[in-house]
């Protein structure tokens, strides 16, 4: 009996953060289905489905320009900060040499660091070297911040993988670099995966760097655009049109995560229980 009570206890409190967690989503998703003459008529859910929002969104320039942007910007970030990421969290666990654990302690203090204390700082040098407003410029800040995560962990995949495979690669005539290339890297194909996704999913959601460091659809990311948003007169809000790109945005992440949400879990647990 006690056993049933605790079980409906878990049950209960699961569907409930489910449902509580879900809310805001449905939220904008009924907004974004909703005719524009009915955007305020109180009711959680449409009386009519209209595409009207999601119309008005893609016909607006700036919306188009800014995906692609987003796209581009936390494709490229991802790239790097993983591959960068690969080599060093290889050399900190392979290799011995002084302050091998302040290096990590470094990369996570990085990693704890609120990006809002260094966008000042950050806007006068993008602006003295030509870096406001462009990819490179977004791409930096995110890269600073998601490499030390990725190398976090990307570091508990390696040591899981046996180092007698590498001794015996390099038995057989290869090189350090294919013995990592050919049979290392392909062994941590699913941590690599992992920090990919935790990276995109960060620089895809930023809206501190974009606000701050761009000015135009030259580099502005969806999130930021949002914000940018107007009615179609100065007496219309853009409710519908920021709920139908929220969720032309969101939908993405969400699915990546819901397709690949055990890789997910593993690789934030690497290394969490030894045995």
């Amino acid at each position: 009996m006690t056993f049933r009570l605790e079980k409906l206890f878990w049950s209960g409190s699961g569907l409930l953060a489910v449902v509580y967690a879900l809310l805001p989503v449905a939220w904008i998703v009924s907004l974004s289905l909703k005719h524009p003459a009915d955007l305020n008529d109180q009711r959680f859910f449409a009386s009519r489905i209209s595409f009207d929002n999601y119309r008005t969104v893609f016909s607006d320039s700036q919306f188009p320009a800014a995906l692609w942007n987003s796209v581009g910007i936390a494709g490229i970030a991802t790239l790097l900060s993983v591959a960068l990421a690969m080599f060093a969290a290889y050399a900190i666990v392979r290799l011995e040499f002084p302050g091998k654990k302040a290096v990590m302690a470094g990369a996570l203090a990085i990693a704890m660091f609120p990006p809002v204390a260094i966008i000042g700082p950050l806007f006068n040098l993008w602006r003295l070297f030509g870096l406001f407003d462009s990819w490179a410029g977004l791409i930096l800040p995110y890269m600073t911040f998601t490499l030390p995560l990725a190398i976090w962990t990307l570091a508990a995949f390696f040591r899981e993988i046996p180092w007698d495979l590498d001794k015996a690669a390099r038995v057989d005539g290869a090189t350090p670099l294919q013995a990592f290339v050919y049979v290392i890297a392909p062994l941590a194909a699913p941590g690599v995966f992992t920090s990919a996704i935790l990276v995109f999913i960060f620089a895809w959601n930023d809206f501190l760097f974009a606000s701050a460091l761009t000015s135009t659809n030259a580099a502005r990311t969806v999130p930021a655009a949002i914000a940018f948003f107007t009615g179609s007169s100065q007496f219309e809000q853009p409710i519908g049109s920021i709920a139908a790109a929220s969720v032309v945005v969101t939908l993405p992440v969400m699915l990546l995560v819901l397709l690949f949400q055990r890789r997910i879990v593993a690789g934030l647990t690497a290394g969490a229980v030894k045995g």
